[in-house]
């Protein structure tokens, strides 16, 4: 039988929304969601509250990780497609709330768990106990040829210098614009903007000279890079906090406490030597995650 343009149109149109309809339903309602970004970190903290949750409550645990950057993250929890995953209290208050993150450490966790809570109806638990801050990071060798320590020496080089950032770095208030304004850099070439696994690839391989990375990434003990200080304080507190969905934590109180009990966890060596085993030494974060909970006894 022949089936008439129009027919297919309706059939495949009919499919499309099916499918949407059943991406976009909410999450079972007898399991506790856990998403998180799009990096390696963020799999091994999902990993962290998934395993968590599930043997301090009983509860059953989905997950749903490398859903995207942090607009599809806040997305995703604000429509119910994933209960909890863990923010950084800068990027939320700059990239989230589009405030200046200016301040202490406690004075950013407090504004951000108090717009989450009167926004949102999200719930900020206690830090786990580290940042993971923006990080100017270079060659180990070029650190040492030009005596870079701080990102204002890097004025002097920066004219022959070839960046590579983030999607995010480039777009968010935290990130590029004011970056170069605050230490007046002007680079030989616009930034090569790549996904986040690449840029240290890049780093290594001299496609660029410096990059924006995260300060806990494993990635820069293993290739004997170096962080450059950011002696003029333009970089906010990004520290680690899981946020959870108000109405979970009111049906499911046992997760509020085992998520309570993850407060001052992980200190930053901690974050960096997990993501060295997952990144460079290719080990499943569910393994990983399994083998600090052993030694935290969580």
């Amino acid at each position: 039988m022949k089936i008439s343009g129009s027919f297919f149109t309706l059939a495949l149109t009919g499919l499309l929304l099916v499918w949407l309809f059943a991406a976009c339903s909410p999450p079972h309602p007898d399991a506790v969601v856990v998403g998180s970004k799009n990096f390696a970190e963020q799999e091994i903290l999902g990993e962290l509250l998934a395993q968590h949750i599930h043997v301090a409550t009983g509860l059953p645990v989905e997950r749903r990780f490398y859903l995207g950057g942090t607009y599809i993250a806040q997305q995703a929890i604000l429509a119910g497609r994933i209960d909890v995953y863990v923010e950084y209290t800068g990027t939320a208050l700059e990239a989230i709330l589009k405030q200046s993150a200016r301040g202490s450490p406690e004075e950013t966790y407090q504004r951000v768990k108090t717009e989450y809570a009167s926004r949102y109806h999200l719930v900020v638990m206690p830090p786990l106990g580290f940042e993971d801050s923006f990080a100017i990071v270079v060659r180990g060798e070029d650190a040492r040829r030009y005596h870079l320590k701080t990102i204002s020496q890097l004025a002097s080089v920066a004219p022959q210098w070839r960046p590579g950032f983030g999607y995010e770095f480039m777009e968010r208030k935290d990130g590029y614009r004011g970056f170069v304004q605050t230490y007046d850099l002007h680079f030989t070439s616009s930034p090569r903007i790549m996904d986040l696994g690449l840029l240290y690839r890049a780093l290594i391989s001299h496609q660029v000279d410096l990059v924006a990375g995260n300060s806990t990434d494993g990635m820069i003990e293993a290739y004997h890079l170096v962080v450059l200080q950011d002696d003029r304080h333009y970089f906010p507190p990004y520290q680690a906090v899981p946020i959870a969905r108000e109405q979970m934590l009111h049906r499911y109180p046992a997760v509020r406490k085992a998520l309570e009990g993850l407060a001052g966890k992980i200190s930053t060596d901690e974050m960096r030597e997990m993501n060295y085993e997952v990144v460079a030494k290719h080990r499943s974060a569910r393994e990983v995650v399994e083998e600090f909970r052993k030694s935290r006894d969580l």
